[in-house]
């Protein structure tokens, strides 16, 4: 009988180089020679460009190139399940992921590219004091085990380091050039910073994003009191860099208008409530020399203070549109408006004796939204109410300057919609602030977000209060913090519910308060090593490929993320021949990680697949199986690939 070799599963992440490469080869199938980019070929199809890189204008900083490579290579890490640390673990749609987010974006580009509907990262500051990540561009895995696995401390970046805004940039670059990856084609991307690199982040997210699609700097006014500490004037802001995937594909929304603009309509007649707007043009800019159609007289009853277009006996007091120096300006309306709409016009005659027309503007029909200004002064935005939440939530905050809920809000406000199962990533998560505001905003308008916070497992610092209290990372305090705010804005929301006298429980729109969590770790599959001292290992490894310490659920979902299935997708378990069978996805995605296998498994699964697929699929279904569950023997190895094929099942591979 003739061997067949099952295939290996993909082992590691995404391969963007070739992804990217095979992307310009449907644009430019010239400009690709044995596989590689004709860069001359290509120059010539854009335009034959001849400036040197030293005319161009562009940002540039020591390691600008390996940054832009780190970006570009794969990841051989995976992410392990956590139960016992999840909430909801079974029915949630959230993530909560430890490890260095550089990594993390690198395992999430299969899974969740083009998914993203909004990112939020409030990045360090690069003050001097906050840490800033140093990649190890030869193995950033190795690195990052060692740092965790030692409980290091990550290091600060001063400013008596020769690259002290080079190493920031270092660090932000490939982890902002992945992250685009993820958004949606009208998905938007909010950055918190202060002055210390706010330049520099916009000259990088020009780059990376297009300086086409900026939306906004918007200034948010976080310590109203200003900082004591600052040598010269005390700073009372930050800022939030907001752009867009693609500027064409508005991804923005209006936000709901104060209480203070709904108020305004006092006033109320038959046709409901209004307020009373001028006609006048008040813009200087606008009058009768550049708008001379608006520039008209109206008539007024003095009486009735109802407007006419002409005059008649009732209406006898002239009107035009002039300021209150007497200059001729403009209306607001044309001819052609102001009679069809003449039952909408109001006279008014001031203390001055200056007679001047209004118009209602009737709240029924009338937006209540409004777009966001970029000067948020809200009190709710600054920092003393992030940490006063905190502190409701743990009695004594455990972190310094947690972002305020209502800060959050007001980005995703913006950057979402509620009536979408939208995707929300902040890849610096921090005190989980990010969580807690999409909990509260679904609270409160029945929305569907969900949300992937990544966070690195920073040590708290040993005199600290979270360390006090037993909080040894800030993944541990961001956990609790998601647990507690959940369980409080469920309470806050069945107690509303009741007191108007609703019902709390309705199954199909049940708040998800839960969150899956998973942390990074090297791959379950070992590698095979060629170092000549260590070529027993190696043999031993290449019998036995998974990891001892290992369970089935950790090599799992590395085959989920390998093959590009959403870490919240459902896994249904099937059990045949008393072998463990994972189905997912309408039989896209099968799987079985049992030893012992048998062809009476191959011919079940073959069923489930006819079972559980819909009826326009037809042989799109992947299989996956550990290669040592066939215990050695190629005849049954053989067996179950013809058995597959007959059932219509080509897919298949081993880990």
């Amino acid at each position: 009988m003739q061997q067949i070799t099952i295939p290996q599963a993909e082992s590691k992440s995404v391969d963007l180089i070739n992804e990217n490469i095979e992307q310009l080869k449907q644009i430019f199938p010239e400009v690709i020679k044995e596989g590689k980019v004709d860069f001359e070929a290509l120059n010539d199809l854009l335009g034959n460009y001849t400036d040197t890189p030293e005319e161009r204008f562009h940002l540039n900083w020591a390691g600008k190139t390996n940054a832009r490579r780190e970006a570009q290579k794969r990841s051989a890490g995976t992410l392990r399940p956590c139960l016992e640390d999840s909430l909801d673990w079974d029915t949630t749609e959230n993530l909560y992921i430890e490890g260095d987010n550089l990594e993390v974006l690198k395992l999430l580009q299969k899974s969740y590219h083009s998914k993203v509907k909004m990112i939020y990262i409030d990045p360090p500051y690069n003050t001097g004091k906050d840490f800033v990540y140093k990649d190890n561009y030869t193995d950033n895995m190795k690195n990052y085990l060692e740092l965790t696995g030692q409980d290091k401390k990550l290091s600060t970046n001063t400013e008596s380091e020769g690259r002290y805004h080079s190493n920031w940039l270092n660090m932000m670059y490939p982890r902002l050039k992945l992250a685009r990856n993820l958004l949606t084609d009208d998905g938007v991307t909010f950055i918190s910073i202060d002055d210390n690199e706010v330049t520099n982040l916009r000259k990088l997210c020009d780059e990376i994003f297009g300086e086409e699609n900026f939306v906004a700097q918007i200034i948010v006014q976080t310590n109203p009191r200003g900082r004591t500490f600052d040598r010269f004037i005390a700073k009372t802001h930050e800022y939030v860099l907001v752009y867009s995937k693609y500027i064409e594909l508005d991804g923005l929304n209006e936000i709901p208008k104060d209480d203070k603009a709904i108020k305004g309509y006092s006033k109320e007649d038959e046709g409901g409530k209004y307020r009373l707007l001028e006609l006048r043009n008040r813009n200087p800019v606008f009058n009768r020399s550049n708008r001379p159609l608006m520039f008209y007289p109206l008539y007024a009853d003095p009486i009735k203070l109802d407007v006419s277009l002409f005059p008649t006996e009732s209406h006898t007091v002239e009107i035009y549109p002039r300021n209150s120096q007497g200059e001729d300006g403009c209306w607001t309306w044309g001819v052609p408006k102001a009679k069809a709409n003449t039952s909408l016009l109001v006279a008014n005659l001031a203390n001055t004796g200056k007679w001047s027309v209004f118009r209602k503007d009737y709240l029924e029909g009338t937006s209540l939204f409004t777009k966001s200004k970029a000067l948020w002064l809200e009190k709710e935005v600054n920092h003393e109410n992030g940490k006063e939440i905190m502190g409701q939530l743990f009695g004594k905050t455990p972190f310094d300057f947690p972002k305020s809920v209502d800060y959050i809000r007001k980005c995703l406000q913006i950057g979402t919609t509620p009536n979408d199962d939208e995707i929300i990533l902040d890849f610096f998560s921090g005190s989980a602030t990010t969580a807690h505001a999409i909990m509260q905003l679904n609270a409160e308008d029945g929305g569907n977000r969900k949300y992937i916070c990544v966070q690195i497992p920073e040590p708290t610092p040993e005199d600290s209060e979270a360390r006090k209290a037993g909080y040894a990372t800030i993944p541990e305090i961001a956990k609790e913090r998601i647990r507690r705010a959940g369980k409080k804005i469920l309470e806050e929301q069945k107690a509303n519910t009741e007191k108007e006298g609703g019902l709390f429980a309705n199954e199909d729109k049940k708040l998800d308060t839960g969150f899956k969590v998973f942390k990074l770790d090297s791959s379950n599959i070992n590698a095979w090593d060629s170092n000549p001292d260590n070529i027993e290992v190696s043999l031993q490894n290449s019998l036995f490929n998974i990891k001892t310490d290992r369970s089935e659920d950790d090599l799992l979902y590395e085959i989920l993320i390998k093959y590009g299935i959403e870490l919240t997708e459902k896994i249904n378990c099937h059990t045949i021949t008393d072998k463990t069978v994972y189905e997912m996805g309408a039989g896209s995605l099968i799987v079985c990680l049992a030893d012992n296998l048998t062809t009476d498994v191959a011919e079940g699964i073959g069923k489930l697949f006819k079972e559980v697929k819909p009826d326009e699929i037809e042989g799109n279904c992947r299989i996956v199986f550990k290669d040592s569950g066939f215990n050695g023997s190629d005849e049954v190895k053989t067996n179950t690939m013809l058995i597959l094929k007959q059932h219509g099942i080509l897919n298949v591979a081993s880990v």
